[in-house]
């Protein structure tokens, strides 16, 4: 069996909390997920109380998870947080830019008042190619493997992708509509939401 070299798990340290990773390893492509909001900021709340702070970080540590078992590690995955913490977005940045990870995506749900409007977003920073294109594979991914409704990748001004577009493809991946009852009952789901993370995966493996 070849030998390959393998070292410590690297912690960056956010205020009080530790963004967690896997073991890095030479030449590993490298993710840095986002889990949204946290602590005190919930995100959106759909009329039954789920929580968007709640549905995304369940979705990260899923991801992290399907990787080690699943994919056997192909990936260093990083969390910017790895539990109910609030973390800055200065320090979300921050943790990009200390890793330069391969990519970057930013985990939301999203929210409006009309609760007939559906559907997974991908938004990127100034038209940035690489971005546009790991968007379209994840939402073509979504869409042929889950069924969600979705629309053509747009320029969002988020501090998170704005401030990492320099280092890595960045993204901000709305995991559907809380204020969409449909949609809030498919992310209350456990397995729903396994799903959910396997897809996003498998679309990052088409990617890097």
């Amino acid at each position: 069996m070849k030998t390959r070299t393998t070292f410590l798990i690297c912690l960056f340290i956010l205020g009080n909390n530790k963004a967690i990773g896997q073991t890095l390893e030479a030449e590993r492509k490298v993710i840095v997920l986002d889990a949204g909001h946290g602590g005190i900021d919930s995100g959106t709340v759909s009329d039954d109380g789920l929580l968007e702070k709640d549905v995304v970080l369940d979705i990260a540590l899923s991801m992290m998870a399907w990787n080690h078992g699943l994919l056997e590690s192909k990936y260093d995955i990083y969390l910017t947080r790895n539990s109910d913490t609030l973390i800055s977005l200065d320090d979300r940045a921050k943790l990009v830019k200390h890793i330069k990870p391969d990519i970057f995506i930013s985990l939301h749900c999203n929210h409006i008042n009309d609760s007939n409007i559906k559907g997974v977003e991908v938004f990127t920073y100034d038209n940035n190619e690489l971005s546009e294109l790991y968007a379209q594979i994840i939402l073509y991914e979504l869409n042929q493997n889950l069924g969600f409704v979705t629309r053509k990748p747009k320029e969002g001004n988020f501090q998170v992708i704005r401030e990492t577009k320099e280092h890595c493809p960045a993204l901000l991946l709305e995991l559907g509509y809380l204020s969409n009852s449909n949609e809030s009952d498919y992310l209350k789901g456990n397995e729903n939401r396994k799903a959910l993370a396997l897809a996003i995966l498998m679309a990052i493996k088409l990617t890097i």
